[in-house]
């Protein structure tokens, strides 16, 4: 992991031009009252007399979710990657960010041939000539992790390097680390973050950035793509060179094309939009429901197109997957929705999202029932998956409910190709062309091989359990025996009951105190036993005193309570 928590603060002070840097950045947009209340303001000394007032009332009008959209690209790119990888997660961050994430640019000047060639040759091994026929140093593109050039084998193969920024994993590893300090000193001193726990944030943003890192799952997860269309005419998947590939340097097949989003250029070369729209929806809808492993990140410079309308995919570096259930789920929503069955959809909906704490299903139930009233009647063409999401995530995040990650990541996957649809083809619609793929996986569930299948399964786990079942509950009972396993009782919501019994209980057992104390007054008065004061027994007159203080004091607490 980039993350060790031990020392994790000494180390983090060790890097205090950088904690300079990132506090100034957050100052600029307008986050001064949480440095305020993180008492880590000594440190902006500097930065905050930078800062003109009038770029603060500037930057105070923007919106708090396009200020740290602004922030995050100015601070590099751990920052950017964090946010674009935060857009896909609602369950890490409210509602009102994914939109505004979603926009982050990853693009920043390309590095040095030089560097390129160093860690070409210190990861294969080999120089650069003696691997290459040709390479060209201009770089097709650059982002924050790394960059593109294109190349020519010793074999003659065109091919595209993608060659790791030199020194990002120690950039990443000092600007988590400082994250991780801030995210840990935020859930300390504002308390209404708590409900998305920061420092988890931090370790999950890790734990996915980890892997993209690593080129060498990239390749793994092009060419478990390549397997899946391998038969599909309309489909082309660039080969990966494994010789040539390792963590920090990826080997891909050239394949040239015109960029999805290059709509001029697609009419001039004598393409069909409208095809090309309809087997991009297709091949994302295949993806989904029936391999359920989907390219995370089908924006229109990851797509281009080759002769003959076919679709070739970059940059696997971002994939998501989804079991069978999810799928159903998923499935079914969809159906009830493309059915007009509001209580299909709510149903469906109910067994996709995740809960810390039941919610109010009557509430849920009405709030549901006011979304689908938004969409359920509109026709299908004017309704866009990209508003019904956004405004699905605001619904689920009021009843504290969130759509799992790779669900969201697959909607939000299908909202990209719709996108990229409508921009080839104005009468685009997706939810038309997903009908077809919904009765599939509908039907599947009721095929006799399924069937069989799963009762197998199910007979399978039980003769399991019945294996296993009396041999836990011997352990059990000998756990029991021995005092090492105890059972307890926990009450919920009887408290303020079991408060009035026990003030009962007290009241009578005082009034019983009392009144035992005067009838042995009244007798030890009766016997007329000294000693004497002022001609009456003693112990009677201080038996009589203590029961008249009593008395008092319960008669007053009585009133206090406002109870008779």
């Amino acid at each position: 992991m980039f993350i060790r928590r031990i020392g994790i603060i000494s180390r983090t002070y060790r890097h205090m031009n950088r904690y300079r840097r990132i506090l100034s950045v957050l100052f600029k947009y307008g986050f001064g009252d949480l440095i305020d209340r993180l008492n880590i303001g000594q440190y902006l000394e500097i930065g905050m007399q930078m800062v003109s007032r009038t770029r603060r009332e500037r930057m105070e009008s923007l919106t708090r979710s396009e200020r740290v959209r602004m922030a995050l690209e100015e601070l590099g790119p751990t920052f950017t990657k964090m946010g674009q990888i935060l857009s896909t997660r609602p369950d890490l961050i409210p509602s009102e960010f994914i939109a505004e994430l979603s926009k982050l640019q990853d693009s920043v000047p390309p590095f040095p041939f030089d560097q390129v060639r160093e860690i070409i040759e210190a990861e294969l091994k080999a120089p650069v000539e003696a691997l290459f026929e040709t390479f060209e140093e201009t770089p097709l593109a650059a982002a924050s992790i790394g960059q593109v050039h294109r190349a020519r084998l010793r074999s003659g193969e065109d091919v595209v390097v993608k060659v790791q920024r030199p020194g990002i994993r120690r950039t990443i590893e000092i600007d988590l680390e400082i994250l991780l300090h801030l995210a840990q000193l935020v859930e300390k001193h504002v308390a209404e973050v708590g409900f998305y726990k920061p420092t988890r944030i931090v370790n999950e943003f890790a734990r996915i950035l980890e892997k993209e890192i690593d080129y060498t799952i990239e390749a793994s997860h092009t060419e478990r793509f390549a397997r899946y269309f391998s038969g599909n005419p309309h489909v082309y998947v660039p080969k990966v060179y494994r010789e040539m590939t390792s963590e920090r340097v990826l080997t891909m097949e050239y394949a040239g094309g015109i960029k999805v989003s290059e709509v001029e250029k697609l009419d001039r070369a004598g393409f069909d939009r409208a095809v090309i729209a309809s087997r991009g929806a297709d091949l994302m809808l295949e993806q989904v429901f029936e391999h359920g492993f989907f390219h995370g990140d089908p924006h229109p410079g990851n797509i281009y197109i080759l002769p003959g309308q076919v679709i070739c995919y970059f940059d696997f570096g971002m994939m998501g997957s989804v079991d069978r259930k999810a799928r159903e789920d998923f499935a079914d929503l969809v159906y009830g929705y493309v059915r007009r069955d509001e209580a299909r959809t709510a149903d469906a909906l109910l067994r996709i999202v995740e809960w810390d704490r039941e919610p109010d299903r009557r509430g849920l139930e009405r709030d549901i029932s006011e979304f689908m009233e938004l969409y359920l009647y509109k026709p299908l063409k004017g309704i866009r998956l990209k508003a019904v999401l956004l405004d699905m995530i605001d619904l689920l995040s009021r009843h504290g409910l969130r759509l799992p990650p790779d669900v969201f990541l697959m909607i939000k996957s299908m909202t990209e190709v719709e996108g990229i649809g409508l921009m080839l083809n104005p009468d685009f619609d997706l939810v038309e062309k997903a009908e077809p793929f919904i009765r599939r996986i509908k039907a599947a569930r009721y095929r006799p091989g399924r069937i069989m299948a799963e009762l197998a399964e199910y007979g399978h786990e039980w003769m399991k359990f019945l294996r296993i079942a009396p041999v836990e509950f011997q352990d059990l009972l000998k756990q029991i025996r021995q005092g090492k396993t105890r059972i307890g009782f926990e009450h919920k919501g009887l408290d303020g009951l079991i408060f009035e019994l026990d003030r009962s209980s007290n009241r009578i057992a005082f009034s019983l105190i009392i009144s035992s104390l005067i009838i042995g007054s009244s007798l030890i008065m009766a016997t007329d036993i000294g000693p004497y004061l002022f001609g009456f027994p003693l112990l009677g007159l201080a038996g009589f005193t203590i029961a008249g203080i009593f008395g008092i004091w319960l008669v007053i607490s009585i009133f206090r309570s406002g109870r008779l």
